[in-house]
């Protein structure tokens, strides 16, 4: 095989790596693990990983139900990178939003891995090339970026500037059969593309009650009524958490500095008093099972 071009059988025996395993790493790797293949989720902490496994072993079974196709594989959980990348033929990285924790990091990846793995960061806000400084070969890194599955399943993929035209169209082709479906960005996005229109909807959902207009009830029960969605922007963010939705916001007001502050402020306040969202108990809302694995 040239390049990075792959069929659905070529990889369906090969494992996938994913490269952090908190709220998004662990249900990235649920969608892997939905055709019956190996899926090997690397993370730091013991604890950590026990809980991410665990709701793998859970939610698998609802995802092949609820989707109707597809087999159960296997997600199991490593502290090795060698350990996660050993024959894999993609790995996702989904590690905190900081370029000094991702560069060195795809830094290392790319001395463990496999000449022929696709190189995939799950990064909400950053394009891949400000990450590839340690990455040798940068045709083989993109930005492929994942909202909340199993619920929520479009991906945007999107190229470091040099990505192999192959290696997209093979991530365009095959991930379906993952159960989860790729959009490109034609061109650099910060925010991609629904996540720059929903950055939009959050901060201004933000503003409103930073200002007093309303309560984060109020926003979200207006998105429930008028647009039959189950959850509005403020359970959303609670879902993420709302230190992840800070990192984000800032990089926003990087690089558009006309952002306004009051957003960032509301955000900050949650996050130094360690309300971060279900991951805590308590965010906008509070939990009463409280903090999640």
């Amino acid at each position: 095989m040239a390049g990075f071009t792959y069929s659905f059988e070529d990889v369906r025996n090969r494992p996938v790596a994913v490269i952090g395993a908190g709220t998004l790493g662990r249900r990235i790797a649920v969608m892997f693990a939905s055709r019956g293949g190996t899926v090997r989720l690397a993370g730091r902490r013991a604890e950590q990983l026990a809980a991410a496994t665990q709701y793998a072993s859970e939610a698998l079974p609802k995802v092949l139900q609820d989707r109707g196709f597809g087999e159960a594989g296997t997600v199991t959980g490593v502290t090795s990178l060698e350990e996660a990348l050993a024959g894999a033929w993609l790995v996702v990285e989904s590690v905190p939003e900081r370029l000094d924790v991702k560069i060195p990091l795809w830094g290392r990846i790319d001395e463990a891995a496999p000449a022929n793995t696709i190189f995939a960061t799950n990064s909400s806000s950053y394009p891949s090339r400000l990450m590839a400084e340690q990455v040798r070969d940068k045709t083989r890194l993109c930005n492929m970026h994942f909202y909340m599955p199993p619920e929520i399943n479009a991906v945007d993929l999107m190229s470091d500037g040099e990505t192999d035209r192959g290696l997209l169209d093979t991530l365009l082709a095959v991930l379906p059969e993952f159960g989860v479906y790729p959009f490109e960005a034609r061109r650099e996005s910060t925010g991609f593309i629904f996540n720059r229109i929903w950055a939009a909807i959050k901060r201004e959902s933000l503003a409103v009650v930073a200002e007093g207009v309303a309560r984060p009830e109020d926003v979200d029960g207006m998105f429930k009524v008028n647009w039959g969605v189950p959850a509005g922007p403020f359970q959303m963010m609670d879902l993420v958490g709302l230190d992840v939705v800070l990192d984000i916001e800032n990089h926003y007001a990087q690089e558009f500095p006309h952002l306004p502050r009051n957003v960032r402020e509301l955000l900050q306040a949650f996050v130094d008093a360690g309300k971060l969202g279900v991951k805590t108990g308590e965010g906008f809302y509070k939990y009463p099972s409280g903090p999640s694995g």
